[in-house]
């Protein structure tokens, strides 16, 4: 009797035990910087996931951005050494290259410096966990740009406060060895309703106002990207057709993209780059961004 009862109640005990693991959920995974240059936050593991091949153009392709692009470049190689750089925010107008600039400014710095520079991706609706993943981030020995693409913040969206300690706040403050690089439709990064909102219903509508947009004042480095000219449009048009070889005479080729650009209704940079990848199709080239 005596060994049933001691069986049913180890029986009991493991399942109590298998019960709590279930509930504690997957233990945190171990990250091997080793593994890629670029990686994703996963943060219900607080794993950083590998990027063995990233989605990004090399930096030569991006035109029409010139003066932003080097300021971002000297910021982004200022760090790589060592020395003090600035968050950025990258904001404006869409399709010009804003989230294609950081990943292929991280790989041309990386690549001439020779550090071992990071670039680690957080999605937008993992926001909140940043603490987390800085925490993780500032026993690196490594050098680390945080990346968000398409930052913003919709209505009674609070991760915002996350962010803003995560940039210079909180007791700590963000770690030496870590950057932050957004890219935003908004230079404010919230929508100018939800400010207004908050300004009409507010006991001390300023102050209500201020603390929403002083997030964006946590970015020492505004680039803004405005939509481009016929001249630049074409020009990044030029620069593809250069790089991949497609021979196709000039002025056709020119009459083509802007037929293309007419029927998007815009100019942009991606807009240009989806008229080449069209155009490389029809002319059976294929092309390589890296």
């Amino acid at each position: 009797m005596t060994e049933e009862i001691n069986t049913a109640l180890l029986a009991e005990l493991k399942r109590l035990a298998d019960a709590v693991q279930r509930l504690a959920g997957p233990p945190p995974a171990v990250n091997d910087w080793d593994a890629a240059d670029c990686f994703v936050w996963a943060p219900s593991r607080q794993h950083l996931q590998p990027v063995n091949k990233p989605n990004r153009v090399t930096l030569k392709l991006i035109r029409g951005v010139d003066h932003v692009r080097d300021i971002l470049h000297e910021n982004t190689v200022r760090f790589a050494d060592g020395y003090a750089a600035n968050n950025v925010l990258l904001w404006g107008a869409r399709g010009m290259g804003k989230s294609s600039l950081v990943k292929a400014v991280h790989e041309d710095v990386r690549r001439e410096s020779g550090v071992a520079l990071k670039l680690v991706e957080v999605h937008r609706e993992d926001i909140a966990s940043l603490p987390t993943l800085l925490d993780l981030l500032k026993d690196t020995p490594y050098r680390v740009i945080v990346f968000c693409d398409d930052l913003s913040f919709d209505h009674d969206d609070t991760a915002y406060k996350s962010l803003k300690a995560a940039l210079d706040g909180g007791v700590e403050g963000r770690p030496d060895n870590v950057l932050f690089y957004a890219t935003s439709n908004r230079r404010h990064l919230l929508p100018r309703h939800m400010m207004e909102n908050e300004q009409s219903t507010a006991i001390n509508p300023s102050e209500a106002v201020e603390e929403k947009v002083s997030l964006s004042d946590r970015f020492g480095l505004w680039l803004g990207f405005h939509k481009c000219s016929q001249e630049d449009y074409l020009g990044m048009i030029d620069g593809y057709a250069d790089y991949f070889k497609l021979a196709l005479e000039r002025d056709k080729m020119h009459a083509e993209a802007l037929e293309w650009a007419t029927t998007r209704g815009a100019r942009s940079g991606r807009v240009a780059w989806q008229y080449i990848q069209d155009l490389a199709g029809r002319m059976r080239v294929h092309i390589d961004r890296g």
